[in-house]
């Protein structure tokens, strides 16, 4: 093997195993628990965020804390977050006796939003959480800022679980087994 081969080979390795770093970071739960400090206080930014609902209203994040919650960031605009709504919809018909909580973090333009919700609507809460939702979904682990992206947290707040890309019913019986 010539000097270019081995060099070439070196630099093939590194990059592999950069590659093998960042996907292992990107698949593990990386958020804190939330710290409660009096009347739903947080100390996660996470849980400190609030957005407009597709009505106009505000809501707090810090008001799903101490139940699981599944976020899902989505778009009209992306088919496979469009095809597996139907599917978080019937996990939170499912599981909200067992106290589960659904949120849709809409990343798109409201009156889009707004549209497609009136065609086809949701049983659980949606967000209108525009560019900001991008910056917040790469702060919970999805690098690339691609939709779809789903989040799952405990009761306590730590982050469980992460996903990019669709979800699939396996996905969803897994996850509703974490309480």
């Amino acid at each position: 093997m010539n000097r270019r081969q081995l060099k070439l080979g070196g630099t093939a390795a590194a990059a592999d195993l950069a590659g093998a770093g960042v996907a292992w970071w990107q698949f593990q739960p990386h958020g804190a628990p939330v710290a409660a400090s009096g009347e739903g206080a947080t100390r996660d930014p996470f849980w400190a965020q609030s957005f407009d609902t597709p009505d106009g209203a505000s809501l707090a994040l810090a008001s799903f804390s101490g139940k699981p919650l599944l976020v899902n960031f989505w778009a009209t605009w992306c088919p496979p977050c469009v095809e597996e709504l139907p599917l978080i919809d019937r996990f939170h018909t499912e599981n909200r006796d067992r106290k589960w909580q659904v949120l849709g973090l809409a990343v798109d333009q409201p009156s889009a939003v707004r549209t497609w919700l009136q065609r086809k609507p949701l049983g659980f809460p949606v967000v209108m959480a525009g560019l900001q939702g991008t910056e917040l979904s790469k702060s919970l682990g999805n690098l690339a800022g691609g939709l779809p992206f789903t989040v799952v947290f405990g009761a306590s707040g730590q982050l469980l679980h992460r996903k990019s890309g669709q979800v699939s019913s396996e996905d969803l019986a897994q996850w509703a087994q974490l309480t």
